[in-house]
């Protein structure tokens, strides 16, 4: 008969054996694309972190929202604490860029006025009667008596505005250019008090101009200029430059149109209205008689004026 300690000396050597056989290898596993995986060398050294390939082989389950280019809001933010003028419909105005000094007389909320031609204290003075003040500036002409003509470089002088002697049509694609240009008459707007501009000539696209400028030009051209005058706090208005409205409403406080009763096309401004964005309007051929009632219908600021924008003139309202 086997003795006990036999048995037991037996079992210690079966458990020892057993203990000393070394773990099986980890069973292959495809990757997801089929691939077998790649064989691991060992190292004494801590694995580094794998950096980033250029196409991952999974998709992410965090997918990123895309952020916009632009976000335009109907009304502008305000910058700097200070709240851009944004005119109510059927704000009564004074559009008078010749036959200086300017008329105070007119009670009117709005006065549209030459950025050079006058000084922080005329526009002082019309803000002390409670009214808001516009400054005019050629955003896409060049005119030739102006006091910074010579900032313009020849390359971005095109060809003669029909029937306005000494003003040409600049190049507005080269905005690195014509941005610090644009960018120095805002901040004499802004020095002067002004609450607002008027840029003239934002529509060249659609002349003969002597640059082969693209609907997309312009619209890039027209953005820029709103966004600059809001970051300085100033309100802005789309003069003309009917075809891009859809484009371009976000981006601007009002509108100024002249003679869309005259050409039929007044119904083209109706997004502004809709928008509870002003529409100034003006008529230099036809009698008050001929379009107030449609103007006052459309909820516009209208009335005649003489075609060199003088003192002078006879409102809808």
């Amino acid at each position: 008969m086997i003795s006990r300690m036999y048995l037991i000396v037996v079992l210690g050597v079966l458990v020892a054996e057993a203990c000393a056989q070394p773990e099986p290898a980890p069973t292959a596993t495809a990757t997801p694309d089929g691939t077998p995986p790649a064989t691991p060398v060992a190292s004494s050294s801590p694995a580094p972190t794998r950096a980033p390939t250029t196409t991952p082989p999974f998709t992410s389950i965090e997918t990123p929202i895309a952020t916009p280019t632009r976000a335009p809001a109907t009304t502008p933010a305000p910058t700097q604490g200070h709240q851009i003028w944004q005119p109510k419909l059927n704000t009564s105005w004074q559009w008078q860029l010749t036959s200086l000094p300017i008329d105070q007389s007119h009670d009117v909320d709005m006065y549209d006025i030459d950025l050079f031609d006058n000084d922080g204290a005329t526009v002082a003075s019309l803000q002390a009667e409670g009214r808001k003040v516009i400054c005019y500036m050629n955003a896409g002409g060049w005119e030739n008596w102006r006091p910074d003509a010579e900032r313009f470089a020849s390359e971005l002088i095109g060809v003669n505005l029909d029937d306005w002697e000494g003003e040409r049509w600049l190049d507005i694609r080269r905005i690195d250019i014509l941005g610090p240009i644009m960018e120095a008459r805002m901040d004499m707007c802004q020095a002067k008090g002004f609450d607002g501009i008027e840029p003239d000539n934002v529509d060249g696209f659609l002349n003969d101009t002597g640059f082969p400028l693209t609907y997309e030009d312009q619209l890039r051209y027209n953005i820029w200029l709103a966004e600059k005058a809001h970051e300085r706090g100033l309100s802005i208005g789309l003069k003309n430059d009917m075809e891009q409205i859809p484009d371009l409403l976000p981006y601007f406080d009002w509108a100024l149109n002249e003679q869309c009763f005259e050409y039929d096309e007044c119904e083209t401004l109706s997004p502004f209205i809709d928008a509870g964005k002003a529409v100034f309007n003006v008529e230099y051929v036809l009698e008050p008689g001929d379009f107030c009632d449609r103007a006052n219908a459309l909820g516009f600021s209208s009335m005649r004026k003489n075609l060199d924008l003088d003192a002078w003139r006879d409102p809808c309202n």
